[in-house]
Formats: structure tokens, sequence, C-alpha cells
């Protein structure tokens, strides 16, 4: 589990917004440019590569 204070500090590093936790836990999304990076083992993986784009 990402800690609320981690989130609070997390920016996505394309457009400097922050980032919100999806509902399962296992990515955050960036509200801005609808990037969405993966978590793995409880660590937010904030790569612009390993990022996805949401359609939606």
């Amino acid at each position: 589990m990402i800690s609320p204070d981690l989130l609070d500090i997390l920016v996505c590093p394309e457009c400097k917004k922050s980032v919100a936790l999806s509902a399962d836990g296992t990515s955050l999304k960036c509200p801005q440019c609808r990037r969405v990076y993966p978590v793995q083992d409880d660590i937010p993986i904030m790569l612009i590569d390993a990022a996805k784009i949401d359609p939606a």
C-alpha cells in the first residue's frame, strides 16, 4: 500500500501534475495527460516509458 504522505508528493514526470491512486491500487493516473503508471510490489514506477495512456 502506498502511504498517503507519498501520494501527496508524487507528480507525473511528464506534466508535473498530481497523480491519483486507482481503486484497486495497481496504478497511478495523471488526470491532466491521462498517463497511467504501474505500481509493482507497492513501488510506483514513475517512468514515462513505463506508462500507458488511458484513452478515457
